[in-house]
């Protein structure tokens, strides 16, 4: 069909005699580019109406497809037709320029398929990873990391096939590449050590997007906001964003708080030696209250005990899970806890403790510098009587300058 078209249009070119062999050849290369764009728009129109209309049904898949193709099968309509311009410039044209007609061909379906295939990746990524579509979405991270391997397979496929489209080799350029890749492993092993890292990320997913994570052996804490191939961005609490290369987490314990099941409450709460008869009481009730509290995961370790007589108090240790885990919520239930205890321990006419000393004198033992009421009272009279006597020196003075002033 293409070669009776073809044979058409060079008919038409070399047998109208109304016009110029130029002019004809230009009419025909106009009216073909002109062609191209209206099977393009049409194509364009019809895939987003079928795309309009498979939408409403259930199935996902269809959706990523149409969406998917609608650009490149638009980009496919224009590289052929384009190719049939250039053919028919070429023939009745010595310019080298139109020698590359094929290979460019050969090129532009490449590129149009591996953008196909790159876009309907991105579509399924989105898919599997939204807990709108999906019921049981996949872990972002995973997809994430699959969906960067899929297309690096794709991108590295289609250059191996665009350079043997062109006449290069490719075994002798995967020869060269296995001989290079020594050098290059030796140049760059930070580049592919934080590689393997990102993969090793990828593979065991001890975090994931999202996650807050924290290292006991590095200064790194925060949220994961994104795992590459090189770097890991975390997000600290100071709204900082920490970049760190991904062979570091190869090397250093990594703790994930975001997978915790419940958030510890561990604290140590001391009375009087005074009230040392109401501590089996005030420890059953607080344990008592602990037991129903509605945000205290009885079903994990709870322990209220009297701990140890210590230097200004008597201890009480109380250790407890909160159900929640969020740490604004958790805050709030500590709260809560720490001041029913605080309740319970005053019901009780107890005390908590604070550190104190008391000093104890034998009798007729007076501290160094201590006065007793009568010598108090008469340097109190002392006092007054001496400022008595300033006062009135300094009226005499003022009434001897009066008068001076006045002479």
């Amino acid at each position: 069909m293409i070669g009776d078209f073809k044979a058409i249009v060079n008919g038409w070119v070399e047998n109208f005699g109304l016009l110029s062999e130029s002019w004809r050849v230009g009419i025909v290369v106009f009216a073909l580019v002109f062609g191209t764009a209206a099977v393009a728009y049409a194509a364009s129109h019809i895939v987003g109406a079928l795309e309009r209309k498979f939408s409403k049904t259930s199935n996902l898949w269809d959706d990523a497809l149409l969406h998917a193709a609608r650009k490149p099968v638009v980009a496919f309509v224009w590289v052929q037709g384009v190719y049939w311009a250039a053919e028919v410039a070429h023939r009745y044209s010595q310019a080298e320029i139109f020698k590359a007609n094929d290979s460019m061909l050969q090129l532009g379906f490449v590129f149009v398929l591996v953008w196909a295939v790159l876009r309907l990746i991105k579509e399924g990524e989105g898919i599997l990873a939204s807990p709108v579509k999906m019921k049981q979405p996949m872990d972002y991270t995973t997809v994430n990391a699959v969906s960067k391997l899929s297309r690096a397979v794709v991108i590295i496929t289609a250059v191996l096939i665009a350079m043997q489209s062109l006449g290069y080799s490719i075994s002798g350029v995967l020869a060269f590449g296995g001989v290079g890749g020594i050098a290059v492993g030796f140049a760059a092993k930070d580049l592919l050590a934080n590689f393997f890292g990102g993969f090793i990320i990828h593979l065991d997913r001890p975090f994931k997007v999202g996650d807050w994570v924290r290292s006991p052996d590095r200064n790194i804490e925060g949220t994961v906001e994104h795992i590459g191939w090189r770097l890991t961005t975390i997000r600290t609490f100071d709204k900082r964003p920490l970049y760190v290369p991904n062979a570091t987490f190869t090397t250093i314990a990594v703790e994930n708080p975001s997978r915790m099941t419940n958030r510890r409450i561990s604290e140590t709460i001391g009375i009087r030696y005074a009230d040392v008869s109401l501590m089996p009481t005030i420890v059953a009730d607080i344990r008592a209250m602990l037991e129903q509290h509605d945000d205290i995961d009885s079903k994990q370790t709870l322990i209220v005990n009297f701990l140890a007589f210590n230097a200004s108090s008597l201890d009480i240790m109380v250790y407890t899970f909160t159900k929640t885990t969020q740490w604004v919520r958790f805050q709030e239930v500590k709260q809560d806890v720490l001041l029913k205890i605080s309740d319970i321990i005053e019901g009780h006419g107890a005390e908590v403790a604070f550190p104190t000393r008391t000093l104890h004198l034998p009798d007729g033992v007076r501290l160094t510098g201590s006065q007793t009421d009568e010598s108090r009272d008469q340097g109190s009279r002392s006092s007054s009587v001496k400022s008595a006597e300033k006062s009135q020196q300094r009226q005499a003075a003022g009434d001897a300058g009066d008068s001076g002033d006045s002479e």
